[in-house]
Formats: C-alpha cells, sequence, structure tokens
C-alpha cells in the first residue's frame, strides 16, 4: 500500500464521515450542532465541519495523483481505488443536498447514471485491450463539480449575500458538462469497439 493508495482510502473514510455528519439524527442523542446567523443567512455547523471534510477529501484527490505520476507509483489498484473514492464522494454528497433539498433529485440521477454509463463503456473497452483515455470535459466536470460542491456546504457565501447562486450554477454547468463528456467517451467506445 503506497502513499497515493493510502490517500485515496483517506477519502473513502472522510467520505464516510460526511454521511454520518448531515445524515445521523444527534438530535435523538440530544447532540444539537449549533446555527448562526451569517449576515441573514441561517447556517448550520454541521454543513461547515462536513464542508471542511469535504475540501480535504477533494484536496486528497489531487494530491493523490499528483503523488502517482511524480513517484512514479501509478498502480492498477490506485487507478481503481482513485475512481471508486472520486465517486463515492461526489455521489454521496450529491444524494445527500438531493435529500435536504438544497438541489434537485435530477442531479445526483443524472450524474449517477452518466458515470455508470461511461464505466461500462471504460469497462467494455478494456475487456477489448484498449483504453479509453480522460477528456477535456471530465476535467471541466469534476472541477467545477467539486468547487461547487464545496460552496454549497459553505451556503454559497458569500455570493449568497449579493444573490449570486454562484454554487448552483457550478453544480448544474458540471451537470451539463458531465453529459458532454459522457457523449465524447461514446464516441471515443465507438471508435475501438
Amino acid at each position: 500500500m503506497n502513499l497515493p493508495n493510502k490517500l485515496t482510502i483517506t477519502r473513502i473514510i472522510l467520505t464516510i464521515f460526511i454521511i454520518i455528519l448531515c445524515l445521523f439524527p444527534f438530535y435523538m442523542l440530544g447532540i444539537n450542532f449549533p446555527k448562526f446567523n451569517v449576515y441573514g443567512v441561517v447556517v448550520d455547523s454541521v454543513y461547515l465541519i462536513s464542508g471542511v471534510i469535504f475540501i480535504i477529501a477533494a484536496i486528497t484527490d489531487y494530491i493523490d495523483g499528483n503523488i502517482a505520476r511524480s513517484k512514479n507509483l501509478v498502480t492498477d489498484t490506485g487507478k481503481l481505488l482513485d475512481a471508486i473514492a472520486d465517486k463515492v464522494l461526489v455521489n454521496s454528497v450529491l444524494i445527500i443536498f438531493a435529500v435536504r433539498g438544497f438541489i434537485s433529485p435530477i442531479v445526483p440521477v443524472i450524474y449517477i447514471f452518466r458515470d455508470e454509463v461511461v464505466n461500462s463503456l471504460k469497462m467494455e473497452a478494456l475487456r477489448k485491450g484498449k483504453v479509453v483515455a480522460a477528456v477535456m470535459s471530465g476535467k471541466i466536470k469534476t472541477a467545477s463539480m467539486m468547487i461547487g460542491l464545496s460552496l454549497m456546504f459553505f451556503y454559497n457565501l458569500p455570493f449568497e449575500l449579493y444573490n449570486i447562486n454562484v454554487a448552483g450554477f457550478l453544480i448544474y454547468f458540471a451537470l451539463v458538462m458531465s453529459i458532454v463528456s459522457a457523449i465524447e467517451y461514446y464516441n471515443m467506445w465507438k471508435k475501438i469497439k
């Protein structure tokens, strides 16, 4: 187990903490997280804590890949774990935000559906000995989604003070880019099948 893989496992563990913090009924145990009023925006500290954990998890995604490439530690296990950790982190948070009413449920449905289609295409290509390389639209999708979700954890502040929904825009932009990238992956898959 090399350092990049340990960071990837850490991302999965951090995701579990986010899920517990956001969904566990702590109030039933008499535990209430404080809420704050920030210039008229009521902020629940459970989302602030989860947001910090989410940002740390997102940073590990960036760091583990850089370390793996720079130290020549790229492994098949690492690639698989990284993909799983990314999906678990983003998809879990999307579902949480949909359940809590922060975003439309259609967002995680489309996003997860797209992931399954793209993963199936990649696996089929791999079965034939071909690799479907990452596309720029997929990288733009990931960056937009990570920033949008981070802002969502922090109630879109400071933009919320000016009624500019940057978090929502980035999440829906990422959703559009996920569809664009899925089409690109499909076209690449068609050429190699």
